[in-house]
């Protein structure tokens, strides 16, 4: 590249959506009844952490439930941090939410015309809704894409990375973006919308899509934004181990259905460790599990569900049979080998209950955001009804403050530097290095040594490989990667306690008298938040 200034070619739009999961969809949706729609997405529009999910959506539809017990549920398993106003929010606008993906299109798994409802860890009665037996994210983004092809005003860019947000004086005007077609352009918004999802890649075990690498939250912290609760990680408890394959999840809802855990002796543990047994929130499940792993010296547990009818089985979760059939496994006669990996970003970009992040016109929702919804750890399938709640909210928040005229017609430019180094990095040897890292000493059991250990590491990577300019999604990517396992490691070292999906060994109990608050991060800025 030309060392001196690039003139980039640009778009115009009302409102740029980066991202394509169930939150952007719905977000571009709502926007595209005030104005003109753009969405990005790096790669197709399914591929995201939407399409991967399986359990179902959590929301007050059953006779028997209200809207105060899904509240105190989701307040319980967040361990003193959520933000009740956000709770009440999620829980009271998403029936009206589902509904109308209801009206939409999506096809909830239903018995002579009633829905049917399965229970998860966390939630005291059965509440969560699916489709297609264990395939509900499928369902739903192939509904929410159906209805964005309907629409002549939004327009969607695939395989379209976006590099960095355009922001002047805490302004956003766009963002960058790279097509291996077209190269280096600019979209040019009034509003923008990031949806970018989470951070789990920068693990070596994880349930998330592969495009899940932090993009979002390393942009907005680089512009200056505010960044909230990123030390909290959510491990989900069993994700299939077996070697060669990769960590592919298996419902929480398979253990709803009366599925256990057994150690490699055969035997159930869960009731050691909590009372509510397999029923336990994530974050005791997959502790209680590492425990277990080191107790009996094996690498993994076993799932069982040979309790359940195999014709059951078969129908209520057709992934979870095709899954373990694909690697010879028949779980009407075998156990099946889990261990937990690295599934949600509980924080991320910090935002308001209309999606407001602390930069002008940009906005946040879904996994990328962080609202106070989830506090310390996410209630099992909260996160599908937060992608519909917040995204609609953000959407129509975004749409109707757009203004009546372009705050920039001008051509951007970038301003490009010549590598700093006379040589080629190993990207995929980098990024191995950073996933075992993250993996080993950033994960479910953290100690103060261990995680300086990992800061320093960081740096001294981050110190060649930031400064470094690269030219393809997959530098950028590593940036990125480098930037939010940073961000992680700072916050994890910052709470000396352990709650929800921070766990320290080194400080083992809840200390809600110092740490019942909210970690900021912003540039080199700490602050707290009640």
């Amino acid at each position: 590249m030309n060392p001196e200034k690039l003139k980039t070619y640009h778009i115009t739009t009302d409102i740029l959506i980066i991202g394509s999961g169930v939150a952007g969809l719905e977000s571009a949706l709502v926007a595209s009844k005030y104005g003109k729609v753009v969405i990005a997405t790096k790669k197709k529009l399914p591929d995201c952490n939407t399409s991967e999910a399986q359990g179902g959506v959590a929301v007050v539809l059953s006779e028997s439930d209200t809207y105060a017990k899904h509240i105190e549920d989701t307040l319980n398993v967040g361990n003193g941090l959520c933000k009740r106003k956000a709770v009440e929010v999620l829980v009271k606008e998403g029936p009206k939410r589902v509904k109308e993906l209801i009206d939409g299109g999506a096809n909830f798994d239903n018995k002579n015309g009633k829905i049917l409802f399965t229970q998860e860890g966390g939630h005291s009665l059965k509440r969560i809704i699916h489709a297609q037996g264990d395939a509900t994210g499928r369902e739903i983004e192939k509904t929410l894409i159906s209805c964005v092809h309907n629409l002549k005003n939004i327009k969607v860019l695939e395989n379209t990375f976006c590099i960095d947000l355009i922001v002047k004086d805490n302004h956003c005007l766009g963002a960058y973006m790279f097509t291996a077609k077209e190269g280096l352009f600019s979209v040019l918004a009034d509003k923008v919308i990031l949806t970018t999802g989470g951070v789990c890649q920068v693990y070596r075990e994880t349930t998330n899509h592969a495009v899940a690498t932090g993009d979002g939250i390393a942009m907005v912290y680089r512009a200056g934004g505010q960044l909230q609760d990123m030390e909290f990680i959510q491990f989900h408890p069993t994700a299939l181990y077996v070697a060669g394959t990769s960590r592919l999840l298996i419902s929480e809802s398979v253990r709803g259905e009366g599925g256990v855990l057994r150690n490699k002796y055969g035997k159930k543990f869960m009731l050691k460790y909590h009372p509510s047994g397999d029923l336990a929130p994530r974050d005791i499940v997959s502790r209680a599990i590492i425990k277990e792993m080191k107790l009996t010296d094996s690498p993994n547990v076993y799932l069982d569900v040979k309790s359940i009818p195999y014709h059951k089985v078969r129908k209520r979760f057709p992934n979870l049979v095709n899954i373990c059939e694909k690697v010879g496994l028949n779980v009407g006669k075998n156990l099946v080998p889990v261990r937990p990996s690295a599934h949600y970003t509980i924080g991320g970009v910090k935002v308001d209950l209309k999606g407001r992040t602390s930069i002008n016109n940009l906005f946040a929702c879904g996994e990328v955001a962080s609202s106070g919804v989830h506090g310390a750890n996410r209630l099992a399938s909260n996160s599908l009804l937060e992608g519909l709640v917040f995204g609609y909210r953000t959407g129509k928040e975004a749409g109707q403050t757009l203004g009546k005229k372009r705050k920039i017609k001008e051509s951007i430019y970038i301003k490009n530097h010549p590598s700093q180094l006379p040589f080629n990095l190993d990207l995929e040897d980098i990024k191995n290095s950073l996933r075992s890292y993250m993996t080993r000493d950033v994960g479910i059991e953290r100690k103060e040594d261990k995680l300086k250990e990992v800061k320093d590491k960081i740096k001294f990577w981050m110190d060649y490989v930031l400064a470094k300019e690269f030219s393809s999604p997959k530098g950028w990517e590593l940036q990125n990667m480098l930037t939010v396992s940073s961000l992680i490691v700072k916050s994890a070292l910052i709470r000396k306690e352990s709650r929800g999906g921070h766990y320290r060994l080194d400080y083992p109990k809840r200390n809600d008298k110092i740490w019942q608050k909210h970690i900021i991060l912003q540039k080199e800025k700490v602050k707290y938040e009640k």
